[in-house]
């Protein structure tokens, strides 16, 4: 099964030698997890961020930053595990989760058959509204499916992987404090909108990526430029 992992901390400043520990620390977990991890990367800050609204035939276009909090997603890892204990044993290592908390996601399934190319990646996360986020396999659910699918082969030359999420009552938040795993059931901030699957795109600048993800079949769309810094 596959998992997504978003990793959720927050927006400080850091010296060179706190960024390079932290750099350093991240290798170090991908290096154990290699045959694990199938995609992540971290994000540029949020408040260079952008939101898309109003869907493919009417796309509204806000600049961050959105957060309300003080800590917000710093990155992501697509994670390869048999179970979901397996996957929390892999998330407890991402070194996000001692400073702040990993949420891990059952995905329904993960296209990596993509050709995506561009200099540029971007995480786009898909929010619903509760009433919206549909249950995997039901009817409504596979109509929203089919229009993704339709995205898809449109944009598959700058799409390297994708996947809709199980609903957030399937998400597991964990924190690691003092050596000790913390699980706590459900994503670390729940707010009105409900995470409904991601992409990663690619593509030679920001307006680019723009355009391309306000043709997402979602009601709104957080575009977050990867820093590329992962290798993978």
């Amino acid at each position: 099964m596959y998992y997504l992992a978003l990793l959720i901390g927050p927006q400080q400043e850091r010296t060179p030698d706190e960024a390079a520990q932290e750099l350093t620390d991240y290798l170090n977990f991908q290096a154990k997890a290699a045959s694990s991890i199938r995609a992540g990367d971290a994000l540029y800050p949020e408040a260079d961020s952008v939101r898309v609204t109003g869907g493919p035939d009417a796309p509204v276009i806000t600049d961050g930053p959105f957060a309300e909090g003080a800590e917000v997603a710093n990155g992501y890892y697509v994670l390869e595990a048999d179970n979901l204990d397996d996957a929390l044993a892999l998330a407890r290592d991402i070194p996000e989760a001692k400073r702040g908390a990993v949420e891990v996601w059952p995905l329904v399934d993960c296209s990596r058959a993509f050709g995506g190319k561009g200099s540029t990646s971007w995480l786009a996360l898909l929010l619903e509204p509760a009433d919206r986020a549909y249950v995997p396999g039901s009817p409504e659910w596979e109509a929203v499916a089919a229009r993704h699918g339709v995205f898809g082969e449109k944009a598959s030359g700058h799409i390297k992987i994708a996947g809709p999420l199980h609903p957030p009552s399937t998400a597991t938040t964990i924190r690691v404090r003092d050596g000790e795993a913390l699980l706590t059931d459900g994503p670390y901030i729940e707010g009105t909108e409900i995470a409904n699957g991601f992409y990663v795109i690619t593509t030679d600048d920001r307006n680019s990526a723009i355009r391309l993800a306000s043709q997402i079949p979602a009601s709104a769309v957080q575009l977050r430029q990867l820093t590329g810094v992962s290798g993978f």
